[in-house]
């Protein structure tokens, strides 16, 4: 009997063994999705106007993924011109020719198609996808991209009850982004929009939650130029996460959303049972342009009424007083059950610091934007595949230097080189009258004056 009872035992233990090797070595799900890329007619604010469509939809598909999840997308496109679509706030972690961008990923030509496959590795938050080539964000193609947190990994406030995206956007009614890139062409600034646009709409847009219930509301600006302010009448919203990273939970009566930022907050339905405007409105703009959507109670008779909550217009100084209060939580684990963040970064050595300066001027009759004196072109040869198969001639680390100087702007295929595991301080300097909004594609990056 005893025999019999260590055999067992010794059968159950290896049995153990052999299913957490199978579980360590199972490989993260994988998401199929096929998209097609096309133009159609919509009426954002009445009017029919053409539209860049993914799958027939606008906004195009949300893809909802779990951490680590291996995302795979075949794109076809069926537009007129080449296209690419990145996948903003993904670091694309030994996979950035899955980046979606001009230098990394050569652009998809018309009738044909591009398989992207990249993994959310160690990822959680809410971020978004948009085309990246031609100004064709103008026109439509973009959607949102939620990375939920996996069921094995707490997160430092209570689960929500609901769920709701909401991608904000500026829009043009009259003209579409050839129109755009053809007035840029002939030195025009980018003109300012006719409209903001939630969810592809302008009005009528309803959320639907119960009294006494806490929802997590993301909100991501997906517009080109515009920042916008994000306010939920007669309600507060507490702050949880930004662009990946979980955040001390302060609460804000309304909250500045910057071009391609996201932002997520819960908000607990106190109020009495009706509907409640839901305020974007832009910020640094004369006029201030307004929209609306609804947070509707569960069982409400009554419409959104009211004035609608005031929001910042044109005051630069209170947004950055407001990106001041959001902090980091060190001691919150994110996409890992360690802490997300460290108590060191005073005591970083930094290795390099650079000092990059934007500016727009006109070159060859066409307005174009510099970086320290020098506008980007594309080379013929993508920057990956001339960095991969070591050709010479693509690009060099002598275009563009660190730190601005003085002298007549000009074209060039600018590339900074930093060494890996090297500490960058890098310092934005704006001397242009409008905000200007900066992508450190694939890399976190910490805001430290």
């Amino acid at each position: 009997m005893k025999q019999t009872n260590l055999l067992v035992c010794k059968l159950f233990i290896g049995a153990l063994f052999w299913l957490g090797s199978v579980l360590v070595n199972a490989e993260d799900p994988y998401m199929f999705y096929t998209w097609t890329v096309t133009y159609g007619t919509r009426s954002p604010l009445g009017v029919p106007q053409q539209v860049i469509l993914i799958n027939g939809q606008f906004p195009g598909p949300a893809i909802e993924a779990v951490t680590n999840n291996n995302i795979v997308v075949n794109l076809i496109n069926k537009l007129d011109e080449p296209f690419l679509i990145t996948w903003n706030g993904v670091k694309q972690r030994r996979t950035s020719w899955q980046d979606g961008v001009l230098g990394t990923n050569c652009p998809i030509q018309p009738n044909s198609n591009w398989t992207y496959q990249f993994q959310l590795k160690d990822q959680i938050g809410t971020y978004t996808y948009f085309a990246s080539t031609s100004l064709h964000r103008a026109s439509g193609a973009f959607g949102a991209l939620n990375i939920n947190q996996r069921s094995v990994i707490t997160t430092p406030y209570p689960t929500p009850d609901g769920d709701f995206t909401l991608l904000v956007s500026d829009w043009f009614s009259n003209m579409t982004h050839k129109d755009l890139r053809k007035s840029l062409d002939a030195g025009s600034a980018l003109p300012l929009p006719d409209a903001l646009l939630i969810n592809g709409v302008s009005k009528g847009l309803i959320f639907t939650g119960q009294q006494g219930k806490t929802y997590k509301f993301r909100v991501s600006n997906v517009g080109i130029a515009t920042s916008i302010n994000f306010r939920i009448q007669n309600h507060t919203m507490s702050l949880i996460e930004v662009e990946g990273a979980h955040t001390l939970q302060e609460s804000y009566e309304s909250l500045d959303v910057h071009v391609g930022q996201s932002m997520t907050v819960l908000v607990t339905l106190k109020a009495s049972v009706r509907d409640y405007f839901i305020v974007a409105s832009t910020r640094f703009t004369k006029p201030v342009l307004t929209t609306t959507a609804s947070l509707r109670y569960q069982g409400s008779k009554n419409a959104a009424y009211g004035p609608l909550p005031i929001g910042p217009t044109y005051h630069i100084h209170w947004s950055m007083k407001q990106a001041r209060t959001i902090r980091m939580n060190l001691t919150a684990n994110a996409a890992r059950p360690n802490p997300q963040g460290s108590f060191h970064y005073g005591t970083i050595p930094i290795n390099r610091t650079l000092v990059l300066a934007n500016a727009a001027t006109l070159i060859y009759g066409k307005l174009r934007y510099t970086v320290n004196r020098i506008s980007y072109i594309n080379p013929t040869t993508p920057l990956k595949l001339a960095d991969w198969y070591n050709i010479s001639g693509v690009f060099d680390f002598k275009t563009i230097i660190s730190t601005p100087t003085t002298g007549p702007a000009h074209i060039g295929t600018s590339v900074i080189d930093v060494e890996l595991h090297e500490f960058v301080e890098i310092v934005f300097q704006n001397d242009e009258r409008s905000i200007q909004s900066w992508h450190m594609d694939g890399t976190s990056a910490y805001a430290v004056g």
